[in-house]
């Protein structure tokens, strides 16, 4: 239906038409939709211009998109009052913060109203709605024209309407564009998982030879008292054992994630345990202070729990202010089903960034000073699922980022899920 028709049909004949026409444009396409709207709300009203404001953090202003073809709206492109910053106020702006609409016949006397819609657009009659999407206010609609006492309240409902529609339709596509970004972003890391699990068992393959070489050249360099290549020796075993652990991560990883782990539940004295690693991992830069009893005992797999702490030290050294210590606490807590061991790890250092944050557990999920491939806390994280405990972080700017770990005092028979 042409503009010229469309104005013909009865008022209410015609805004009950173009509601039906915004339910038929596309729900995913967010741009096109705005685009569309503005067109279809000038035709069904006879504005002068319809826009679709939606609000830019980054400059603190709210933006027109999808502006009606008219020579209003050319208008106010071409004189820039199509963005427009909070701090200059107006209604518009004002609609926005509040929420409320604001629908006027006068806006040539409305003072609140900037003087270059007055006066460089003629405005004169004028409906502003606040657009919603989801629970979060996110722009506003605005109807202008340039005759006086042009809108009715019949038209401030039917543009309420269409705002609800719109803001339905950006959440959806933003929804969609979430799920389609996940889904993404899993197939990426279920390929980079695949590839290296394939290259770590074809490695580990070599480094058993490669070890026994190494071994033999170490034993004959002694023989001959040549410290010189025994010095050059030990360094190549212990970057051949640093590849060695890199190898069995990643293997670990997808042993985890086929349910196909195994764990040595001995008796494990935590504390004697963590005393050991501090004696290895405390730095002259980073000392390690331990709040501990004297004794925890806890039936675990020792080298799976020593692995977990290892990592957890090994992330709070990497991110630690200069010259701060470490600190970890230990405690016994008594929940319902029996005791359980605690642990939190803590280290004074920035704040992890809320987008790393969310993936953090995620394989190959690295911040900007981390080292590897990004492995150890998604390997922490799923032993202690294998154990029925958990791994948590909690970080916040000036205290610090806290991993916890929590263990049953007593062993827990793991199930299928808590090892995937």
């Amino acid at each position: 239906m042409s503009s010229e028709n469309m104005l013909k049909t009865p008022k209410s004949r015609r805004l009950l038409l173009t509601l039906e026409r915004l339910l038929e444009l596309p729900a995913t396409n967010v741009g096109e939709t705005i685009h569309q709207t503005a067109q279809l709300v000038t035709q069904a009203l006879g504005a002068g211009k319809v826009d679709v404001f939606l609000y830019d953090p980054e400059s603190q202003s709210l933006i027109a998109f999808g502006t009606s073809a008219t020579s209003m709206g050319n208008k106010e492109k071409t004189i820039g009052l199509d963005r427009l910053p909070l701090a200059k106020g107006g209604r518009i702006v004002e609609v926005y913060l509040t929420g409320q609409s604001y629908w006027t016949g006068q806006a040539h006397r409305d003072p609140h109203v900037s003087p270059e819609m007055k006066e460089d657009l003629g405005i004169k009659s004028m409906i502003v709605t606040p657009l919603q999407v989801g629970s979060e206010r996110r722009g506003v609609l605005v109807v202008s024209s340039s005759a006086p006492d042009f809108f009715t309240k019949q038209d401030l409902h039917f543009l309420e309407a269409v705002v609800r529609w719109v803001g339905v339709v950006i959440h959806r596509a933003e929804l969609v564009e979430q799920h389609t970004s996940e889904m993404i972003e899993r197939a990426r890391q279920l390929a980079a998982e695949e590839m290296l699990t394939v290259m770590a068992h074809d490695l580990r393959n070599y480094l058993t030879p490669l070890k026994g070489r190494l071994d033999l050249l170490e034993r004959r360099a002694r023989r001959e008292e040549q410290e010189a290549y025994v010095r050059e020796l030990v360094v190549a075993k212990q970057t051949l054992r640093r590849l060695d652990y890199l190898l069995s991560d990643l293997l670990d990883v997808e042993r985890l994630k086929q349910g196909i782990f195994s764990l040595n539940f001995q008796s494990v004295d935590l504390v004697k345990l963590l005393e050991e690693l501090v004696l290895i991992w405390s730095i002259p830069e980073h000392s390690i202070q331990v709040q501990a009893p004297r004794e925890l005992l806890i039936t675990a797999d020792r080298d799976r729990i020593q692995q977990v702490l290892e990592n957890l030290l090994a992330n709070a050294l990497t991110h630690a202010d200069p010259g701060t210590p470490i600190q970890v606490v230990m405690t016994q807590e008594q929940r319902e089903g029996g005791p359980w061991a605690i642990i939190t790890v803590s280290n004074r250092g920035p704040e992890i960034p809320p987008e790393l944050l969310v993936s953090l557990f995620q394989p190959f999920a690295k911040g900007a000073h981390s080292k590897g491939l990004g492995l150890g806390l998604c390997l922490a994280q799923r032993i202690a699922h294998a154990h029925q405990g958990t791994l948590t972080v909690h970080t916040e700017a000036g205290t610090g980022t806290h991993f916890t770990l929590t263990l049953p005092v007593h062993a827990i028979q793991p199930t299928s899920e808590a090892l995937s």
